[in-house]
């Protein structure tokens, strides 16, 4: 052994396997740690990759619990990251949606999950401090001990508690209203699709909330709508428009946990649709149209908690 306890007498490539073995066993769970953070894949993956050459330089044979220990990691990087993303957003083109994940069927089926990855509710964690939302996420998704969120943040036991209770009220009062099951959003959303591909207007204005927002997200590269557009009457017309590109360009997709439409145009990703859904009405529109956001709809992304 040397001083920090590690067994020098081992193999370094055993060990070096044990890492890897380790590493690749939590890697869902500490990609879906950093994206509910930063609400951007390409982001968690960078942060991965940090926590991957902080991990490879312990021997995993003296960490009591590797699964702690990686989340901890991960949740620093992240951190430290979202930081550095907060000035870049200030300057960002338009509204700034998350990137949207292609997910597999079962992330719909753990509620709490689906619903924590939702663009809806990762818009809401964007409201959060840096702080507050690594506080949240860890304590409200995954169930971090308080003990162990003091020592990843660095603050004491009350300050977490304080942070915790704070975050919660402040989620609550903006989270989405009232839970929807994927059906009551499948239906809404197959509405939409119906009265899209026949151009019925009343249709569209029947299915929308008076209050509907639509927020287009296209980074300053692709066009979508510079400020928010508030309130059925406008929103309905921008939505009639999707006709033109015919019901086969609009397909449905399990989005983020939830069901969502992808219009693809030559055979590519040209926007990703997410919808919130509030006592049977599209209440919320998410158009992400900025292509450097879009490469995650290829394939499905593991997601685990």
């Amino acid at each position: 052994m040397d001083e920090r306890g590690t067994d020098t007498a081992r193999p370094r490539g055993a060990r070096a396997e044990d890492a890897t073995g380790t590493f690749v066993a939590h890697r869902g769970l500490l990609f879906t740690v950093a994206y509910e953070m930063l609400g951007s894949a390409a982001d968690a993956e960078d942060v991965l990759q940090e926590t991957w050459l902080r991990w490879a330089d312990v021997d995993p044979g003296t960490v009591r619990n590797p699964r702690a220990y990686l989340v901890r990691i991960t949740t620093r990087q992240a951190l430290a990251r979202l930081r550095t993303l907060a000035r870049r957003r200030e300057s960002y083109v338009g509204p700034w949606l998350p990137e949207p994940l292609l997910t597999a069927p079962d992330v719909a089926e753990d509620v709490e999950l689906a619903d924590s990855v939702s663009m809806a509710m990762l818009l809401v964690l964007e409201t959060l401090t840096p702080t507050e939302r690594a506080v949240f996420v860890l304590r409200e998704v995954f169930g971090v001990e308080y003990g162990e969120i003091a020592e990843t943040v660095g603050k004491s036991l009350a300050a977490v508690r304080q942070i915790t209770h704070r975050a919660r009220a402040h989620v609550a009062a903006r989270r989405p209203r009232g839970a929807v099951s994927a059906a009551e959003t499948r239906a809404a959303l197959e509405a939409f699709r119906r009265a899209v591909d026949t151009g019925d207007l009343r249709g569209l204005l029947d299915i929308l909330a008076p209050d509907v927002v639509l927020l287009g997200d296209g980074g300053g590269v692709a066009r979508a709508a510079p400020e928010p557009v508030v309130g059925a009457e406008r929103v309905a017309p921008l939505a009639a428009g999707l006709r033109r590109f015919g019901a086969a360009a609009l397909r449905p997709a399990q989005v983020n946990g939830c069901p969502a439409l992808v219009l693809r145009l030559d055979g590519r990703v040209d926007t990703v649709l997410a919808l919130h859904i509030a006592d049977g009405r599209i209440a919320g529109l998410y158009a992400v149209r900025n292509p450097g956001k879009l490469s995650r709809m290829e394939h499905e992304v593991e997601l685990r908690r």
